[in-house]
């Protein structure tokens, strides 16, 4: 189960550091940054939880991902080069990260834990 905490927290952050590059300085729509760079503050509301291991985050926050991960399809469906590939980049991320965190939250539910009996 630790496993799964970390897989979700590395790809949370990741995908936060990628939201954060690519809007900023790597494949901004504007150049010079956008706007559109706010997008990273929603997948801040989880992370406490997240690095703490809350199971109850564990269990809303991969529905927040849907947003990232129909963007990323989105935009490596439409765009061209760099932001093809960032777009690709945020579909693995978001995948990654719904998964660890479904599995986290099934796995410590409390019916699953062993009893000291």
């Amino acid at each position: 189960m630790k496993a799964l905490q970390m897989i979700s927290s590395v790809s949370l952050i990741g995908l936060i550091f990628l939201c954060l590059a690519w809007e900023l300085w790597l494949a901004p729509v504007r150049p010079g940054g956008s706007w559109l760079v706010l997008k990273t503050l929603p997948l801040l509301v989880p992370l406490m939880g997240i690095l703490k291991g809350r199971r109850y985050t564990y269990q809303w926050a991969p529905m927040l991902l849907l947003f990232y991960f129909s963007e990323g399809v989105m935009r490596a469906w439409s765009d061209r080069g760099l932001s093809a590939q960032l777009g690709l980049a945020e579909v693995v991320l978001s995948v990654v990260f719904f998964f660890a965190a479904i599995y986290y939250a099934k796995f410590s539910a409390p019916s699953r834990q062993t009893s000291p009996h």
